[in-house]
């Protein structure tokens, strides 16, 4: 077990301690109030906790090909990790109210669609990168999520609904990025 897999895993190992502090009765935390800001402290928790593992998908990448150790493991735990991530906080988001089912049910299907297709190439011999539009998907989510976790912090003293913004932009590109590696990988699914 190198470190880039490490890194990895506790990305997975980060998801449930996140989701207890983002789903625990608020009411036994201290709620943070500025004027007509507030966030319980256990969600500011979440959230780190929701920053930190998600920023360790580019690090635990970096040192496996800088240091020349990927492996089968890593391949097969790194996008695992990253779908877990999203889909949790995503239908945790949807019980607290926070984020539409719709959309949830939008990224989480375009995740396992792109698995799919992945796993179906893999069987041809065949490896499909991560595109600059699947990049940007995992940025954008990264950016709505922590923007609904926070309550739409900072923008919601300037009455900005970034959060909403955010949230829709990820759904367009996870869309479109979806799209994207369905029709540059076409003949794929020809072949099976």
């Amino acid at each position: 077990m190198n470190l880039p897999n490490k890194i990895t895993l506790s990305r997975i190992f980060l998801i449930p301690l996140m989701l207890v502090f983002l789903l625990i009765d608020e009411k036994h935390f201290y709620t943070m109030q500025w004027g007509v800001y507030s966030l319980p402290v256990n969600q500011l928790i979440a959230a780190i906790l929701f920053i930190v593992a998600a920023s360790t998908d580019g690090i635990d990448g970096y040192l496996a090909r800088k240091n020349n150790m990927v492996t089968n493991l890593g391949k097969l735990l790194d996008p695992l990790a990253d779908k877990l991530l999203v889909a949790a906080v995503l239908i945790s988001l949807v019980a607290l109210g926070k984020c539409d089912a719709w959309i949830a049910v939008v990224i989480i299907s375009r995740e396992f669609a792109v698995t799919g297709l992945r796993e179906v190439a893999l069987l041809d011999g065949s490896v499909i990168a991560a595109s600059k539009w699947g990049k940007a998907k995992t940025f954008t989510q990264i950016v709505a999520i922590s923007a609904l976790m926070l309550n739409n912090f900072p923008f919601e003293w300037m009455h900005i609904p970034f959060d909403d913004i955010a949230i829709w932009l990820a759904a367009i590109i996870t869309i479109y990025s979806g799209i994207d590696y369905f029709v540059k990988n076409k003949k794929i699914l020809s072949l099976s």
